[in-house]
């Protein structure tokens, strides 16, 4: 592939173009399309002939002029085609848009909706309002995430370049200077995360978004390792934090709540078996116990965790003390 090719706009890109400058009423011509565009003639003359021929454009070549023209005023690129359910669900989709509010991504999405929906206005005359009216997401807990900190590490992760910041563990008042490798960008649990090599650590460590300040992306490169893998590092996490621990977790949730997990994807490695009376049985196979304790605690007495026996003991004492805590005064 020559330098020139692998340079070339995507097609898309090259007719929207080719639409801004006949719809200003440029005069263009193959010769002209070609220097700006960069393509070869037989890219432009076949480019012109899709908008003509599969997007119904009004385009002609005037000869009197020698250029091409619009034959009548056209306003909007026609981008995309869709049917009725097809818009209906990209609706639904912008709704879906919602719980995303306040994350770094939320404005960005809306521009883009915003463009793909502007090709469809003059093609598509449909209002699903009544149908929408009943469609609606909520997420509890977004987490909080400052845009600048995260263009910074983006970016870094993008260009694999180091990146120093001010980060406070959990129950620490006071923050640590860290220098990372940043690998991978994550968005576990309504919330962002950092995956990245610590220098200082000489270990993978994850990093919450929220808890990061003053990061600094470095001129420093780095090659990201080949058996690095998103899927692998989360593998034996049940939300966020994994380990190195090989934990076989065995649950029964009582009739009253088993639809509910039922229904659910919580982990890869999860199997479950009916039990008797309308019960059921759950295993996971996790690399730590920390938030697999914190979600059964969600279940209150409608789970019981049957093993590993550490997992038990460690929720018997936090059940004593929340007995403590919740103890008539």
């Amino acid at each position: 592939m020559t330098p020139r090719a692998q340079l070339s706009r995507p097609p898309l890109e090259r007719m929207l173009r080719i639409h801004d400058e006949l719809r200003r009423g440029a005069l263009v011509n193959c010769t002209k399309l070609m220097k700006m565009l960069e393509v070869s003639r037989k890219t432009v003359v076949r480019d012109i002939a899709f908008m003509r021929d599969r997007l119904d454009l009004p385009i002609e070549f005037d000869v009197q002029i020698q250029a091409y023209r619009y034959t009548q005023p056209v306003t909007a690129f026609p981008t995309v085609h869709m049917t009725e359910g097809e818009l209906l669900a990209l609706l639904v989709a912008q709704r879906a848009l919602q719980q995303y509010r306040g994350t770094p991504f939320h404005r960005q999405l809306e521009v883009a909706f915003e463009k793909l929906a502007g090709g469809l206005r003059d093609r598509i005359s449909f209002s699903p309002a009544d149908e929408l009216s009943a469609v609606s997401f909520k997420n509890i807990g977004l987490g909080k995430t400052d845009l600048a900190v995260f263009n910074s590490l983006s970016g870094a992760v993008l260009r694999q370049e180091e990146v120093t910041f001010d980060y406070r563990k959990p129950g620490q008042a006071g923050k640590s200077p860290r220098r990372v490798r940043p690998y991978h960008l994550a968005n576990r649990e309504n919330s962002w995360y950092l995956v990245g090599f610590d220098l200082e650590r000489q270990a993978l460590r994850t990093f919450a978004l929220p808890r990061i300040a003053d990061a600094v992306v470095t001129k420093v490169k780095f090659i990201r390792p080949e058996d690095f893998s998103p899927d692998k590092f989360f593998a034996s996490a049940l939300g966020v934090m994994g380990g190195t621990g090989d934990y076989r977790v065995l649950v029964h949730f009582a009739p009253v709540v088993a639809e509910r997990v039922r229904e659910r994807e919580w982990h890869e490695s999860q199997e479950m078996r009916e039990l008797p009376g309308g019960g059921l049985e759950l295993r996971l196979r996790l690399g730590a116990l920390t938030e697999v304790e914190q979600w059964i605690l969600g279940w209150g007495a409608a789970a019981e965790v049957i093993s590993p026996p550490e997992l038990r003991r460690n929720l018997q004492k936090t059940v004593t003390a929340l007995t403590a805590v919740y103890r008539e005064k």
